[in-house]
């Protein structure tokens, strides 16, 4: 059994460059990722800043910290101008780029119908984030891309040079159910999950969705070793004490979990926590440890 690495989630609610001494003091700590929420707002907060745009900026600020969204949303972005994004910010960073990308989230005050139009269904939804990311792979692989799908089309799309990282930059699917589960053993590099279900244990709601991963990596002949933990949607205290922390990283790397994600902590929120506690963890578990 492997020790998970450690990772944490930045707010994008601070200007420069104060925000820049946040995502240099990430990489001091020896995350392993830094990862940023990817909305036009999130639940209403402001000021909210836009993630690509942050992710360059922090690019150009750091050099050994891997970054990424977590995750990309399909709500207010297409597969276009985001795979050009992504390619630029894979090239700044020099090749530390990690792509989430997740079915987009349902509420309004964070970025779900911004772009206006008829609500999505939740079939809809689905089929839209699995064509999205088709999309998406094909035009990082490039070198020319064109496609015509039932929601997203693009013609003649040259990606040259492409990404430092070959064939493409990783991409981490954030997927719970069955035909997000598909697109994640087709496509992904990476799997997601908060552990938060309805009725069931965070550690039960894990065990039944690494069952359900493996199951559809096998269906489609492919493996997905790293597996991520996207902590603060459940009701676990990860960030009581290093303790506290080492005691759930051990049970969730039993399950298979090879990535624990924290929040940066913000104060005066549900994710306000103890600095010093955060930075302790840090300190032990970050790292090449």
């Amino acid at each position: 059994m492997t020790t998970p690495r450690i990772s944490t989630v930045m707010w994008p609610t601070r200007s420069w460059p104060e925000a820049g001494e946040l995502w240099r003091r990430a990489e001091d700590l020896g995350f392993r990722h830094a990862w940023v929420y990817d909305h036009i707002a999130w639940r209403g907060a402001t000021p909210w800043y836009d993630a690509y745009t942050t992710l360059a900026a922090a690019a150009a600020v750091t050099s050994r910290v891997r970054i990424g969204t977590m995750v990309t949303s399909p709500n207010f972005r297409h597969p276009v101008p985001t795979a050009h994004a992504v390619r630029t910010i894979d090239h700044v960073s020099g090749g530390r780029l990690t792509v989430g990308v997740g079915a987009g989230g349902l509420r309004r005050t964070s970025d779900a119908g911004v772009l206006g139009g008829a609500d999505w269904t939740p079939g809809e939804r689905a089929s839209r984030f699995a064509e999205w990311v088709e999309l998406l792979d094909l035009l990082l692989r490039g070198p020319e891309t064109t496609f015509e799908g039932t929601y997203y089309s693009a013609r003649e799309v040259v990606q040259d040079p492409g990404c430092v990282q070959r064939p493409r930059v990783p991409f981490v699917i954030a997927a719970n159910g069955p035909r997000g589960m598909r697109v994640a053993a087709r496509h992904g590099d990476a799997w997601v999950t908060t552990g938060a279900a309805e009725g069931m244990g965070p550690q039960d709601a894990v065990r039944s969705r690494l069952a359900a991963l493996d199951a559809a990596c096998e269906a489609e002949g492919r493996e997905i070793t790293e597996r991520i933990l996207l902590t603060g949607f459940a009701e676990e205290p990860w960030l009581a004490s290093p303790g506290s922390f080492a005691d759930l990283a051990g049970r969730y790397a039993e399950l298979g979990v090879t990535e624990i994600v924290l929040h940066w902590p913000r104060p005066g929120t549900p994710f306000e926590s103890d600095p010093a506690v955060f930075e302790a963890i840090a300190a032990e578990h970050g790292g090449d440890r």
